[in-house]
């Protein structure tokens, strides 16, 4: 059975936590990493409901989206909401944690999946928040196994270089090394000094992969002692942020969008700033409350942009620059991580060969339209 830092790992893994905004709150809100975990809920707010549902199916730990706990606590009451849910997940030793804005600025979070339902192409991110560092890797191999290290470290994630994987230089050398007494030498004998004809084997990798690379190649070394060297170098890495930019395969009128949109997001309206016989190409989108971002939109030249929770500014601004806008709702535009998320866990929790139970709440819309 694994413990709960175990099911962390793997979900910072997608969204590590440096990648959420300041003003956030991320991470464990309530239980203790070495508990042990044989079912997980997943939901978007962790609500009475959601806590009740986890008491009766005995679940040992709840990811959520939306934060458990946001504001600072002054008190934990029982006579309260926020604290009855707190005195119910302590009481029922259920471990509660929440991936917020991380998961949506991460690769393959929220935005990616909503630009993806949509069936954008050529996606960029919409807003940047970060981006990812990056650290050349250099090893020497002896001659022969130079294939098998390089193999590793590229299936590890190192030499990603735009649409091309496994990219390395590779250099001939002599290596020289003395075994000492306590030595177990690969080669060679111990007090005599060696020379062996070494490949300089160099890629670069993001910073977030390292320790992965490093463990890979390490393991598929030959020698006892292995010579590499990390360091910064200046090139740009991956960019992260919130929001997602890119094309529609073909223009589709603005009515024509909502009515796909409707029909994949699974909603009955929309509300719609813009002719619905304007002819849309370049699409944005946000997914839960993205109003902040409609000027940022416009500025990229997004003919229209889907977000959620939008207000009456923020809609007034839409329409003076002239850009279409879709509020598809807040829960509409990021339901689609439940069922994500959770397949991912089972997924990396089986290639660990843990059997955990994984399942969705689903609470639904909480507005009725009438």
């Amino acid at each position: 059975m694994p413990t709960c830092q175990t099911v962390i790992n793997i979900i910072e893994r997608l969204a590590p936590k440096k990648l959420a905004l300041q003003w956030d709150n991320v991470g464990l809100m309530v239980g203790d990493y070495s508990a042990k975990v044989d079912r997980i809920l997943v939901a978007l707010t962790v609500t009475p409901g959601v806590m009740n549902y986890a008491i009766g199916r005995k679940v040992d730990m709840i990811i959520s989206h939306h934060p458990f706990i946001f504001k600072p606590l002054k008190s934990i009451r029982k006579d309260l909401l926020s604290g009855k849910m707190i005195y119910d997940a302590v009481k029922n030793d259920i471990v509660v944690y929440s991936a917020h804005t991380n998961l949506d600025v991460a690769s393959g979070g929220v935005n990616d999946l909503l630009a993806r339902c949509l069936e954008l192409e050529g996606v960029e991110v919409l807003e940047t928040t970060g981006e990812e560092p990056l650290k050349k890797i250099v090893v020497f191999v002896p001659r022969g196994y130079e294939d098998a290290v390089r193999d590793a470290m590229g299936n590890a994630g190192a030499g990603h270089i735009g649409n091309y994987s496994h990219c390395t230089f590779n250099a001939a050398g002599i290596g020289t090394f003395k075994p000492l007494e306590k030595a177990k030498p690969f080669i060679g004998e111990v007090g005599q000094l060696e020379r062996v004809e070494e490949v300089r084997i160099e890629t670069i990798a993001p910073e977030s992969l390292v320790k992965k690379i490093v463990s890979a190649m390490l393991k598929a070394h030959p020698y006892e002692e292995v010579a590499y060297d990390v360091y910064p170098v200046e090139n740009k890495g991956g960019v992260f942020g919130l929001g997602r930019i890119g094309y529609l395969k073909s223009p589709l009128t603005l009515g024509d969008l909502c009515e796909i949109i409707k029909q994949k997001l699974k909603v009955n309206s929309l509300r719609v700033i813009g002719s619905l016989t304007k002819k849309v190409s370049k699409v944005a989108v946000c997914g839960g409350a993205g109003g902040d971002l409609v000027l940022k939109a416009a500025f990229l030249g997004a003919d229209v942009y889907i977000t959620g929770d939008v207000k009456y500014h923020e809609a007034e601004e839409a329409r003076t620059v002239g850009m279409a806008l879709i509020d598809a709702g807040h829960y509409s535009t990021e339901k689609l991580i439940l069922n994500f998320l959770a397949d991912h866990l089972k997924k990396e929790l089986s290639a660990l060969g843990e059997d955990v139970s994984v399942e969705v709440y689903d609470e639904g819309e909480p507005f009725v339209i009438v």
